[in-house]
């Protein structure tokens, strides 16, 4: 996400001691931050300290009150790999902060790391810095309209989603990964496949694996990439991932919990019916490894990316891209869409409505729900289908139209409810007039990147 580059300007401007750990033994990583932080108070020789205890209290005295006149900035890189070594330093931080705080210390910690369940860790339930910390950022990638500037394709929706589909809003994979190298437009976009993410010399080629190598959790790696493809391959309930990787429901807890701590895969509740769920991969080049390059991969690391992928056009449809545009339809009325709807408020989601009477179950891709507070019902805002590469009709129409009666059915307020209907493929003549008319919504992907308002407004 460019947190280090973040880290580094933020000393720059600011001033301040920043340390960049790196993987070692304990002694080699205190050598190295010794160093460190006697280069930065102009020492003319390296520190020699006994231990950490004693490194992390010279450090914080740095920061005594009457030393200096403003807040000391200390900025700790990478600090998994310090915790790895040596599992007590958080618990040693804690005690010199409690002290220091009596003393009203100038002291501004700031620690990071790119292993998400260690550093979300070190504040969770009876870890020693839980209470100690003023500030939890998580450093997020870019979201899809601000993904589609940075990489320059904006004025292209359809290169812009299918790029987001593959790299998603990661701003080192332009940059630092490959260069600058950018899909000169549509036409260009399947050789850019080839010649970047699917070639075997590129970074990005086994990055997918990297990214969930460094958590340091994560120990069976084939376990957790089975229960990763599964999700991709759209068995994404607990029961269907236990069903595609040979394991009970119980056994896969844990692997679950791990990948969720490690913000790779996140469990969104169904909005319509309580106690369901299913889970989605945060990561979009972990969607596309897992289901286009991971069933290939001997013929990818030969070489034969042209070959492999023309082949993978459906499975890209259907497994990368729609789930994909799923998602960004959400985020879009979650952020800008969010103007056309006549509330503020309530839960942006997915779910299912089911059908009794024809036995069927709609799917319901963008639901907008606020619960019923006091005497008040729950009320739908809103209900949307969203279709990758399907042309929308009538017929999509008329299954919003029938769930929306359904939840009618159920209780549920819908006086004011809207439908919409999502889809990079167009919209029928048919759907067209129905939308002239009033009471749907046709966004496209010219909507969604907000080179085209939508003309109408919900009620």
């Amino acid at each position: 996400m460019g947190k280090t580059y973040l880290l580094r300007a933020l000393v720059e401007q600011c001033g301040g001691f920043y340390f960049g750990a790196t993987a070692g033994t304990e002694a080699e990583s205190l050598r190295q931050f010794s160093a460190a932080l006697a280069e930065h108070v102009g020492s003319p020789a390296p520190f020699s300290f006994a231990s950490w205890d004693d490194a992390v209290s010279y450090l914080f005295g740095l920061a005594a009150p009457g030393r200096r006149d403003s807040p000391f900035l200390v900025v700790i890189d990478e600090f998994p790999y310090l915790v790895k070594a040596t599992p007590e330093l958080p618990s040693l931080i804690q005690r010199v902060i409690d002290r220091f705080q009596i003393e009203e210390s100038g002291m501004r910690l700031l620690l990071c790391g790119s292993a998400m369940s260690v550093m979300g860790g070190l504040l969770a339930s009876t870890a020693p810095l839980r209470g100690r910390a003023q500030l939890e950022l998580v450093v997020r990638p870019f979201g899809y309209r601000a993904a589609a500037d940075f990489w320059g394709v904006a004025d292209e929706p359809a290169l812009a989603a299918r790029l987001h589909a593959v790299v998603g809003g990661t701003p080192a994979y332009r940059r630092q990964f490959l260069a600058d190298d950018v899909p000169a437009s549509m036409g260009d976009f399947d050789d850019w496949v080839c010649r970047t993410v699917l070639a075997p010399f590129s970074p990005l080629f086994r990055e997918a694996r990297y990214l969930l190598a460094e958590e340091a959790d994560i120990r069976d790696t084939a376990l957790y990439h089975s229960v990763l493809a599964a999700v991709a391959q759209g068995n994404a309930t607990r029961g269907g991932i236990a069903g595609y990787i040979g394991r009970k429901s119980v056994d896969i807890s844990h692997p679950l919990n791990v990948l969720e701590d490690s913000h790779l895969l996140v469990r969104e509740a169904d909005i319509f019916r309580a106690g369901k769920s299913q889970y989605r991969i945060t990561e979009p080049l972990i969607t596309f490894y897992e289901a286009i390059m991971r069933p290939a991969w001997a013929r990818l690391e030969s070489g034969q990316a042209a070959e492999v992928w023309p082949r993978s056009a459906e499975r890209f449809a259907a497994q990368v891209a729609g789930p994909h545009f799923e998602a960004l339809c959400r985020e879009y009325v979650l952020g800008p869409g969010r103007s056309l709807l006549g509330t503020s408020l309530g839960d942006v989601g997915s779910g299912v409505v089911t059908d009794s009477r024809q036995r069927r179950q709609i799917q319901i891709d963008v639901a907008v729900v606020e619960s019923g507070s006091g005497g008040d019902r729950p009320a739908v805002a809103l209900l949307g289908e969203a279709k990758w590469g399907t042309v929308m009709g009538t017929n999509h129409l008329e299954r919003l139209e029938r769930a929306r009666e359904l939840l009618a059915g159920r209780g549920m307020d819908t006086t004011h409810c809207g439908l919409a209907c999502f889809s990079a493929a167009g919209f029928s003549d048919a759907l067209r007039g129905e939308a002239e008319r009033g009471g749907v919504l046709l966004i496209g992907l010219d909507e969604l990147y907000g080179r085209t308002m939508p003309t109408a407004v919900l009620p």
